[in-house]
């Protein structure tokens, strides 16, 4: 009887107790970039990047811009966004432009053995290449890009998929993938390293890899100012 009587009690201890408690901080996450400044960025986009696509591809992959403060959030969606302003020429292509080079894209020495007939040039925003990319993305993402290629430029929220793909996945030239850099505060430059260090980082000022990354900087600096969020490091990689 006694234990019956001190339950209530403690019970409402308890709840008065956990009423009182400061609230916890809530972290803003979610993609910071409404469909506006979407527009205002890319002004020049072609029809096959769109919004809607961007939107549809980032629910693949959610921890991308929602892993931590909301500066974080917005450095790492202020990176992307400027590294794909670049490589699509502000979202103006989607094929490699240099076609001369279109069959020059297939190593079977990572034991991925290319589709007859097909072809691995740049495809999408982050202009996904040669045949062992295309058949890691499509496992990733469940599609069978290898065999058809050409769904990279077919379908827009693909397109956006491979690009967040590579960025979230893939560390290329660098030592980690372009997410996992910003989520470690190491910079932009960093994620230059990952997508295209080979050609751009740690070049002389006179050489147009360096002059290149240079534009990838400017961007990365637009796009911080749009978003009101101080850019934190910058510098070449």
């Amino acid at each position: 009887m006694k234990l019956l009587t001190i339950l209530p009690t403690l019970l409402a201890l308890s709840l008065t107790a956990c009423s009182s408690a400061p609230p916890t901080p809530t972290t803003q996450t979610g993609f910071m970039i409404n469909e506006a400044q979407f527009e205002q960025l890319f002004p020049k986009r072609i029809p096959f990047y769109t919004f809607a696509g961007l939107q549809e591809a980032i629910k693949a992959y959610p921890e991308f811009g929602n892993f931590g403060s909301q500066v974080e959030n917005k450095r790492e969606i202020a990176a992307f966004l400027a590294n794909i302003m670049h490589e699509s020429i502000e979202l103006q292509a989607i094929n490699e432009l240099d076609k001369s080079v279109h069959d020059h894209y297939c190593n079977d020495k990572q034991g991925v053995p290319c589709a007859p007939g097909k072809q691995y040039f740049g495809r999408g925003p982050i202009q996904l290449s040669w045949n062992f990319n295309y058949a890691l993305a499509g496992k990733a993402l469940g599609l069978d890009l290898l065999n058809d290629p050409d769904m990279v430029s077919r379908d827009p929220a693909v397109a956006w998929k491979t690009a967040l793909w590579y960025w979230m996945e893939i560390k290329g030239s660098g030592p980690l993938p372009s997410h996992v850099a910003m989520k470690q505060n190491l910079g932009f430059g960093e994620t230059v390293r990952s997508i295209n260090g080979a050609l751009e980082c740690s070049k002389p000022v006179d050489n147009i890899g360096y002059k290149q990354q240079q534009m990838r900087i400017k961007n990365y600096l637009k796009i911080t100012k749009m978003l009101e969020v101080d850019p934190g490091n910058y510098t070449a990689c």
